[in-house]
């Protein structure tokens, strides 16, 4: 019995450094994570392999594994950039981006997990100093937002897309100009708002108008027509059709032959 002591002593400081020895050497990669390896006797960063998928590993505990988020992530920078003619622009951009699975490795060993703010921020930094710099304050404000988007979209791309960084998109979601230069573009927007407006109802008028002449004349030129064709003896035959069918009118009337004008009988008195 007094030698169970010694024996459990050693037995229990062996299981204690053996479940140190697994914890050490498991690692568990959580979903949309991937794992970059360092080994500390096999040169340091494995980059010639994929990194470490989604689930249970073991590894030496004389190892490291550094874990990264291999999903679509979300960044918002606000920035203060200049535009063409000097004035300050407050810009709000979001970038969607992650890193490029099969160069994780190459990521960590010379960018590190501060990537983000070592590479990415400043790329889009650049970007978007070098794109509103080529836009006045109006363009910014008005007809020119989902162009500078595109732009700063693809010089950013082309500033990271060899630094292991895989961008999905750039969203420009606002441009804040300053007050007194907003107000003068909302004031000359509205006066050409206005002028167009008139301009429409100018126009508009002007059509009317043509309308109305043509109408007018179609029905001059009909009306001198019917008057050129219109000739005495025609006329005369006209009202003599029209005594016929009035004389058969079972109203009572008289019909005197020959006493009208130009020879027309005259139709007198209803009854």
């Amino acid at each position: 019995m007094d030698k169970l002591p010694k024996i459990a002593l050693p037995v229990l400081a062996g299981i204690i450094i053996l479940i140190i020895f697994i914890s050490r050497s498991t690692v568990t990669i959580e979903a949309g994570e991937a794992g970059v390896l360092w080994k500390r006797f096999g040169g340091g960063v494995v980059t010639e392999e994929p990194p470490l998928s989604e689930g249970f590993h073991i590894v030496a505990p004389w190892n490291k594994v550094y874990v990264y988020e291999v999903r679509q992530q979300e960044k918002l920078e606000k920035m203060n950039v200049l535009s063409s003619n000097g004035l300050d622009i407050k810009l709000e951009a979001s970038v969607w981006f992650q890193p490029k699975y099969n160069e994780l490795g190459k990521l960590h060993q010379e960018k590190s997990e501060q990537y983000i703010e070592r590479v990415l921020l400043p790329a889009i930094r650049s970007a978007a100093r070098s794109v509103v710099g080529r836009y006045t304050p109006e363009q910014l404000y008005s007809s020119k937002r989902d162009a500078i988007q595109q732009e700063i979209f693809e010089e950013t791309q082309k500033i990271v897309d060899d630094q292991y960084i895989q961008l999905n998109e750039v969203l420009v979601r606002d441009v804040t100009l300053p007050p007194t230069i907003k107000d003068a573009i909302e004031r000359k927007l509205k006066q050409e708002q206005e002028s167009l407006e008139y301009e429409f109802r100018l126009v508009t008028a002007e059509k009317e108008a043509e309308k109305v002449r043509i109408e007018a004349q179609g029905k001059a030129d009909a009306n001198r027509i019917l008057s050129a064709s219109l000739t005495d003896k025609i006329l005369q035959d006209k009202g003599i059709d029209a005594t016929l069918k009035l004389s058969e009118s079972p109203n009572a009337k008289t019909v005197i032959v020959g006493s009208g004008d130009s020879g027309l009988p005259l139709i007198l008195g209803n009854n």
